[in-house]
């Protein structure tokens, strides 16, 4: 999964996920059937730019482990990592990722 269709394609494969704009045109934001958001996707960014949502030990290690796994961008960086699609994750271990931040939330 390196392009934002082919995440965005798993994404909306989760039980009552949906696209919505909260935040303008710019930023594809994922939720769950109960509203709450779970990813969201910087519209146009090269490499992919995903934010997900994730258990705080969690992020601190696979920032730790990660060059491409940041503080959440524009959100509590304690709960929320931005990760850049660059390679670095394998696409099982970004799929992992993004169910994590999915049942989170649920």
């Amino acid at each position: 999964m390196k392009t934002h269709k082919e995440i965005e394609k798993y994404i909306l494969q989760m039980p009552n996920a949906f696209l919505d704009y909260p935040f303008g045109e710019t930023t594809a934001v994922y939720k769950a059937g109960n509203g709450k958001m779970f990813a969201l996707i910087a519209e146009g960014s090269t490499p992919v730019r995903i934010s997900l949502k994730g258990d705080p030990q969690l992020n601190e290690t696979l920032r730790e482990r990660y060059e491409s796994v940041l503080p959440g961008w524009h959100l509590n960086k304690k709960h929320w990592n931005t990760v850049l699609v660059t390679g670095q994750l394998t696409d099982a271990e970004l799929k992992d990722l993004i169910r994590h931040s999915f049942e989170l939330v649920n």
